[in-house]
């Protein structure tokens, strides 16, 4: 966390002191505030919020700092009020080695030429501090959305953009359909010849210069006519502090199984896992990658080496 001095000497949180200063002024409580916080799908713990009023901690992960433009209309203030008192910590901290997510030399082959095209330098230079990737999945079975929010960070020299893509290793797939949602604009789009690239180049609302950080989060439609699928995921090529990977399942569509595929440059492991009550399955990982995690899912009795009869 940063500090920063007073004239007197004492230590002054200039988020914390701001949060305070705005729950003090609208005559609020904590309860009042974590109470319409909820009701906004924003689940933050009375705890969180005493911390966070306190300077004891700040906000971190995409959750916490997404939460915070409902904090500052709730209690109306200005966009970006509190957010821009989150000082940086201007320390990239331990990058490790960047990597292609998958062994497949053809899609990383497709996948650098989809940099070229979009006129941006392979590998990235930023790397998904926490990632949340949450994805649908209709009446038949199949993906029909997905939104994934980011906390990125420059790592080297300047950032104005960075691409996302979808990648569907063997399976030739016609283009989702890309959407920004928050922190910036998409302004090119690219589909490789083979059908398994996809992706946008996503141009953040101000230049990114390292080690600092910014939020973005953008969504990814399936058409009619997208072949059939039965599995999502996400990959990172450097290693990401948190990636949640959450599938909501329509109620009309649970699987009768599931199963987890993670892949590093360790190996594959694949280990059945089962859907919850509220009908999905979240794969929560920390300081995981360079890498990718996947959740498979299919209808009907599997046989020994497991695929689906």
């Amino acid at each position: 966390m940063t500090f920063e001095y007073d004239e007197n000497g004492a230590v002054a949180d200039a988020f914390a002191a701001a949060l305070r200063d705005a729950i003090n002024a609208k005559k609020v409580t904590l309860s009042w505030l974590q109470q319409r916080l909820k009701r906004r799908g924003n689940r933050v713990s009375m705890a969180t919020l005493s911390y966070w009023r306190s300077g004891a901690r700040r906000p971190e992960g995409a959750q916490s700092l997404a939460a915070l433009s409902d904090i500052e209309e709730l209690l109306g203030l200005e966009d970006g009020h509190l957010t821009k008192r989150l000082r940086s910590t201007k320390r990239t901290g331990p990058l490790g080695p960047s990597q292609f997510p998958i062994d497949e030399e053809g899609v990383e082959q497709a996948v650098k030429e989809a940099f070229a095209a979009l006129d941006t330098a392979y590998p990235d230079p930023t790397r998904e501090v926490t990632t949340h990737s949450v994805t649908d999945v209709d009446a038949e079975g199949n993906l029909s959305y997905s939104v994934t929010r980011s906390v990125i960070q420059a790592t080297s020299g300047t950032v104005r953009a960075t691409p996302f893509l979808e990648l569907t290793p063997g399976v030739r797939t016609t283009s989702p359909i890309f959407s920004a949602v928050s922190g910036g604009r998409i302004t090119g789009k690219y589909s490789h010849s083979s059908g398994e690239v996809h992706g946008v180049l996503f141009e953040l609302d101000a230049p990114l210069t390292a080690p600092d950080t910014t939020i973005v989060e953008w969504s990814v439609a399936y058409p009619p006519g997208y072949p059939p699928t039965h599995e999502t995921g996400h990959a990172v090529s450097r290693q990401c502090r948190e990636l949640l990977v959450w599938t909501r399942f329509h109620p009309d569509a649970l699987p009768d199984w599931c199963e987890e595929r993670v892949e590093t440059p360790a190996g594959v492991t694949i280990t059945p896992v089962s859907v919850n009550r509220s009908g999905s399955v979240h794969q929560l990982y920390r300081a995981f990658g360079p890498g990718v995690v996947e959740l498979r899912w299919g209808y009907g009795p599997r046989d020994e080496a497991g695929q689906p009869d």
